[in-house]
């Protein structure tokens, strides 16, 4: 695998190809999301996780289940919840965010999102690393893709670089209302880092805007449930060891003090009612992990 993509990042894609090409009632359909990786980083995630199914699924009996069906259901049920449904809940909230009158969606840690491919109503940001977002370009030119006039790429190596600074660079308005999506990325940084992000956020976003991320919640870490356990050992074993999560009232604290209002705020059971069970997807709601959409004060 190519070492400047995380296996948390091919994992994720890796999740959204499978069940865009496997699920019949899927919950978010990427079907460009396979063509970011090689073929052989396909294979590769594929025996990984094939590799660790009593890892992911110690009581099932593998002499009965084909190897396919073994592959459907560790996606459905530890891989892929996660980033299909936040992905889902963004995309359909910035829908609602362009009837408002927003024209600029910032991705923040893009990885391998598609959306601008997909997509061109909207002035698409995708603010990563510069490793990170060089190696994205190599990914997309090997695709044979072009890219679109409506995005632009946004290195920022957030230990040295301004990020107010890096955007206006690259064209971004800050007096015109944007969605910023931050999604996968919060579990990973310190509340320092997190409290630093969106002091940043604070000074770029004009008034109206909107800010959409996901985020566990104060129980994670010691939660009971395997997967949630199986979640935190895999970031740590791959380097990427999770670091934070929050009680409502201390998240509701941090952003207000930032200028940001809750707006709505999505638990594990809404996520299962209004996104899953409205797909008709066969899959749960991960648990103790939450999504959060808040505004700036107007």
């Amino acid at each position: 695998m190519n070492n400047k993509t995380s296996i948390t990042a091919l994992m994720s894609s890796f999740g959204r190809a499978f069940h865009a090409e496997n699920e019949e009632h899927p919950v978010f359909v990427d079907d460009l999301a396979k063509n970011l990786m090689t073929k052989e980083e396909y294979t590769t995630v594929q025996n990984y996780i094939l590799g660790g199914a009593k890892f992911f699924e110690p009581d099932m009996d593998f002499s009965k289940v084909e190897p396919k069906e073994v592959l459907r259901r560790i996606v459905n049920i530890h891989i892929a919840p996660s980033p299909l449904c936040r992905q889902a809940y963004t995309e359909q909230a910035l829908k609602t965010a362009l009837l408002t009158g927003t024209k600029q969606y910032v991705i923040l840690g893009a990885g391998m999102d598609t959306f601008a491919f997909r997509n061109d109503k909207y002035k698409v940001f995708e603010v990563d690393h510069p490793l990170t977002q060089k190696d994205k370009i190599e990914r997309i030119k090997r695709a044979g893709w072009v890219v679109p006039e409506n995005l632009r790429f946004v290195p920022v190596d957030f230990t040295n670089d301004n990020l107010e600074e890096c955007l206006i660079t690259s064209s971004f308005d800050p007096s015109i209302k944007s969605f910023f999506s931050w999604l996968g990325v919060t579990y990973y940084l310190s509340k320092e880092a997190i409290d630093n992000m969106l002091c940043a956020l604070s000074k770029i976003c004009a008034e109206g805007s909107t800010l959409v991320f996901d985020y566990p919640d104060e129980h994670f870490f010691d939660a009971p449930e395997k997967r949630v356990q199986n979640t935190i050992m895999m970031a740590k074993a791959g380097g990427e060891p999770m670091q934070s999560s929050f009680s409502y009232r201390k998240l509701e604290k941090m952003l207000e003090k930032h200028g940001f209002l809750i707006y709505e705020l999505l638990s594990p059971e809404d996520i299962q009612r209004n996104i899953i069970d409205k797909a008709g997807a066969d899959m749960k709601a991960f648990e103790h992990v939450n999504y959060c959409l808040a505004v700036k004060k107007v």
